[in-house]
């Protein structure tokens, strides 16, 4: 006993180390993965991913991912259109920042769509990537 009341800085240390990941893992979506955009693109094609666009109208409208589905975060459901009906296909989720991208994984998932990811960063990080957009006509 007297081991840990002599360093117990360490075991608080310790303690909150680990609580601090945890946080990060729980407002990340649960698990639900970040993705970077150079793993994005490799996904996309060797795994054949199929881009999901959870952002609003006029967002998607300025910029998206080129080839990218837009089924808006609010819409997400089952049956919705937009969304790939093989569920075993893998997803990447994309908003304009990321933030609504690990919501949007979370409901994916509850969905069946089990390799659902988000892009962190969102659209912004895959224009600084240099990575190609596209805007709706």
């Amino acid at each position: 006993m007297s081991y840990l009341t002599q360093n117990w800085y360490w075991i608080a240390a310790a303690l909150g180390s680990g609580g601090a990941l945890l946080w990060l893992q729980l407002r990340n979506g649960a698990g639900g993965g970040d993705l970077e955009p150079q793993a994005a693109v490799m996904l996309i094609n060797r795994e054949k991913a199929t881009v999901i666009d959870v952002s609003d109208a006029a967002e998607f409208a300025a910029a998206h991912v080129r080839n990218a589905r837009h089924v808006p975060l609010d819409t997400i459901a089952d049956g919705v259109k937009g969304l790939p009906t093989n569920k075993q296909l893998p997803l990447v989720v994309v908003c304009a920042t990321g933030a609504r991208a690990g919501k949007a994984v979370a409901k994916l998932k509850a969905l069946g769509y089990d390799k659902a990811q988000a892009l962190r960063g969102g659209l912004k990080a895959w224009r600084e990537a240099n990575l190609p957009i596209d805007k709706a006509a």
